[in-house]
């Protein structure tokens, strides 16, 4: 009898522990998507609720208001304790320390198991960003603590110089940010929808933005207009979906426009893959100074040394796959020890 409670108390343990610690880290992957295995694809302006989980890279940064809080601006999680957004959310809105980000949530509303709250310790804007119009809309929040991975909670992916525009297939923006350009008032439930990457050269033109695109910014939406990213949509994600393989690159950070789905006017964003090297360098040089307890603080970083590049998380085979091992193989060891330990307990092994 004392075995079989053992046993029964071992059962108990290690499935807590499946349905707990099989994700209770990133892994070193990014990209991924656990939560879509449940449901399609659906088709911000234009764009319709996405699912649960359907972004889990996606944070809200939020500012505290006297009935609550509200969101004031998009992010993306890319390591656990790092979250890249547009400098413009930062620059001239008043921060302070009171500030925080909410993580692994799509419905503002609707708080799930992984759902996470986390500060801001330190906000990290580009050195040469002067405003929209001059490009560089791009920063880094550190977060107080590091989050938990889940199926809710998964790292971006983010391009380096060696990804081409070929490999990308179906692009994606989404956000809480209004419906329509005059909306004051923002969705609750994160807006998702399909975009178009738009040649820069085109969206440069005489007829559409006259020459205001920088060489590091990207062109995405439709030229006839009706879907595009709008206010409170600012510094979250342009997701493309690799071609090869079923997982997504950050390629750009929401950043302007012309109004809001107007034709000839999409969104601008700020591309990921040219600041690859400035984001990789900042947070070298922040866990070299995480040894030294500092207070939330906020920095325009100079760069005075050559970046250097080191490894951020990458798709690995099974997120290339499309479907996560992890949990499967965790589990048929976890049956064949327990069927191992039952033989032992009843005498069948020695």
């Amino acid at each position: 009898m004392a075995a079989k409670a053992l046993l029964r108390v071992l059962i108990l343990l290690a499935l807590a522990w499946l349905v707990h610690g099989s994700w209770d880290s990133c892994g070193g992957t990014c990209g991924t998507r656990p939560m879509a295995d449940y449901y399609g694809m659906s088709r911000i302006v234009g764009g319709v609720d996405a699912q649960q989980g359907a972004w889990p890279w996606m944070v809200s940064i939020q500012v505290p208001t006297a009935s609550g809080s509200s969101h004031i601006c998009g992010g993306s999680l890319i390591t656990p304790q790092w979250v890249l957004t547009a400098a413009h959310c930062f620059v001239g809105q008043n921060f302070t320390t009171d500030w925080f980000v909410m993580v692994g949530v799509t419905d503002l509303a609707w708080a799930n198991s992984e759902t996470q709250k986390r500060g801001i310790r330190h906000v990290v804007v580009h050195e040469y960003y002067t405003g929209i119009s001059g490009g560089f809309d791009i920063a880094l929040l550190e977060l107080d603590q590091p989050v938990q991975c889940g199926y809710h909670v998964q790292l971006a992916c983010l391009p380096d110089a060696t990804l081409r525009q070929s490999q990308l297939s179906e692009c994606f923006i989404s956000g809480w940010g209004a419906r329509e350009a005059r909306r004051a008032s923002s969705p609750s439930a994160l807006q998702e929808a399909k975009v178009r990457l738009i040649d820069v050269k085109l969206c440069n033109s005489s007829q559409w933005y006259r020459g205001a695109i920088k060489s590091h910014n990207l062109c995405a939406g439709y030229p006839q207009g009706g879907i595009d990213t709008c206010q409170g949509d600012s510094g979250g994600p342009l997701m493309c979906r690799d071609k090869r393989a079923n997982f997504y690159w950050v390629v750009g950070l929401t950043s302007w426009g012309r109004g809001c789905a107007r034709a000839k006017k999409p969104g601008v964003y700020t591309s990921t893959q040219h600041f690859h090297e400035w984001i990789l360098y900042q947070l070298r040089t922040f866990r070299s100074a995480a040894a030294f307890a500092t207070p939330p603080t906020w920095s325009h970083q100079h760069i005075s040394h050559t970046p250097v590049q080191e490894t951020m998380p990458a798709p690995t085979a099974s997120s290339i796959s499309g479907f996560c091992y992890f949990p499967v193989r965790v589990l048929l060891e976890f049956i064949t020890r327990m069927q191992d330990l039952l033989q032992a307990l009843r005498g069948e092994k020695t």
